[in-house]
């Protein structure tokens, strides 16, 4: 089994990268495989809902996003980590994000997700929600932790220092950990998974 952490800061070895960090090693240690995948500083282009991934079967941009949508069945589980920017995750991630689960979100449907946000104070439980939605939109159980999965500090030392945050990223990987041996365990006893409905696509004026 193997979890993949997406690093959403624009610094691959800062805070975020700490907490993440710090989930993958609990992970290893409970027999999981991880990988941190870092989207880098380039600029990201966001969608344009041009629906030719419809077609293709990958996102029209050549970059990054292209590139882990074609590796997402090596995947096992999903953490996504971000710093807080006003109250929010990183724009360029969310950009990363969008295009990710709107072209390949088929392929991540039923693995268990979680996010971690790292701030220096505050915003860090509405950067926290907003992530969550990506995954709760796309059948993914999401694995909760004895806190808001959320780390405090302007440094990773910092971060090290905030020994509650610290404890809650290895709660998420232990929870993690367990939640991917159940669903291994049920499949290897004949555990049907779920069967979902077409799905019906309405709005507001019909």
């Amino acid at each position: 089994m193997k979890v993949l952490l997406i690093n959403g800061s624009p610094n691959e070895k800062g805070c975020t990268f700490t907490a993440l960090s710090e989930v993958a090693t609990t992970l290893n240690k409970n027999g999981i495989e991880t990988e941190i995948f870092w989207i880098g500083k380039k600029a990201m282009q966001g969608c344009i809902a041009c629906f030719k991934c419809q077609q293709l079967g990958h996102c029209v941009f050549n970059d990054s996003v292209r590139e882990l949508t074609g590796r997402l069945d090596e995947f096992d589980g999903l953490v996504v980590g971000s710093p807080v920017y006003y109250a929010g995750p990183a724009g360029s991630l969310c950009a990363f994000l969008d295009r990710l689960f709107f072209s390949g979100g088929e392929k991540l449907q039923g693995k268990p997700a979680a996010c971690v946000v790292s701030c220096r104070r505050a915003g860090a439980t509405a950067a926290f929600d907003r992530l969550n939605k990506y995954f709760t939109i796309m059948n993914m159980p999401v694995v909760s932790s004895q806190y808001w999965n959320q780390v405090h500090g302007f440094t990773p030392e910092d971060v090290r220092k905030d020994l509650e945050g610290m404890q809650t990223m290895r709660t998420l990987g232990e929870n993690m950990a367990y939640m991917l041996k159940c669903f291994e365990a049920g499949k290897k006893a004949g555990v049907p998974e779920p069967v979902h409905e077409e799905i019906v696509f309405t709005n507001f004026i019909r």
